[in-house]
């Protein structure tokens, strides 16, 4: 009987590693989706960008009130802005969790970067913590947030896969996420979303489905042809 076992426990642990052996090749051979998608931003202009961002003219930032509320945010909550760009959404998001809570401004700009944490030590915001990640990784904490934003950032993640992985590894369990992409649809869409958005709302969110997210609703802020999807983590079922 001790035979059997040992060679139970044997078997076991020799298919584990192996199904270990094949998870990582999977999750190290995935091929960029889009080569050469980020490359505006290995050394952005930040003046720049600060005036296309963050102008009226812009949907995302003339709705940013009512984007910030659908993330519903409160004093203590461990947020993460994740292409956070110049951050004017980290700024905001850092009023709304108080000194108890936590910004997470990430981005693989190492000039937004610099950026964010300037205009943060200028406002005198404490709780922003700005992160250069990588092309494959968020690279935050295990366990570290509560809530995750995703604006006009999505179709620019070059190892999607990838990046999900690492950012359902640090949501906390019933994180949120909150997406906000355009929609594209061949035919209808206008000829520079066709070209650098590289698919559209279904897609996503069977890329994201299948990541460990499930749909919870979409909220219509009236932004024309950009959608706001929120999505929780999904815990394995034992």
């Amino acid at each position: 009987m001790r035979c059997n076992t040992l060679y139970s426990n044997g078997l076991s642990a020799i298919l584990l590693s192996t199904a270990f052996l094949f998870s990582s090749q999977a999750f190290a051979q995935e091929e960029s989706v889009k080569p050469g998608i980020n490359d505006n931003f290995v050394n952005p202009e930040v003046d720049y960008y600060v005036n296309m961002f963050e102008g009226e003219s812009r949907t995302i930032f003339k709705h940013r009130n009512e984007i910030i509320d659908v993330l519903e945010l409160e004093p203590g909550t461990d947020v993460a802005d994740i292409g956070a760009g110049t951050g004017f959404f980290s700024r905001m998001m850092a009023h709304k969790v108080g000194r108890r809570g936590k910004v997470y401004a990430v981005d693989i700009a190492e000039n937004f970067i610099k950026h964010i944490d300037e205009m943060a030590k200028k406002d005198g915001l404490k709780n922003i913590e700005a992160i250069v990640c990588s092309e494959r990784s968020v690279d935050l904490p295990k366990n570290s947030i509560d809530v995750a934003f995703i604006c006009d950032v999505y179709h620019h993640f070059e190892y999607p896969f990838d990046s999900m992985a690492s950012l359902h590894e640090a949501m906390r369990p019933g994180g949120r996420l909150v997406i906000v992409d355009f929609e594209r649809v061949v035919g209808v869409s206008r000829e520079w979303t066709l070209g650098h958005i590289r698919c559209g709302k279904g897609t996503v969110t069977d890329e994201v489905k299948d990541s460990g997210f499930d749909l919870v609703e979409e909220v219509d802020l009236g932004m024309g042809d950009q959608w706001v999807r929120v999505y929780t983590k999904r815990e394995p079922t034992s």
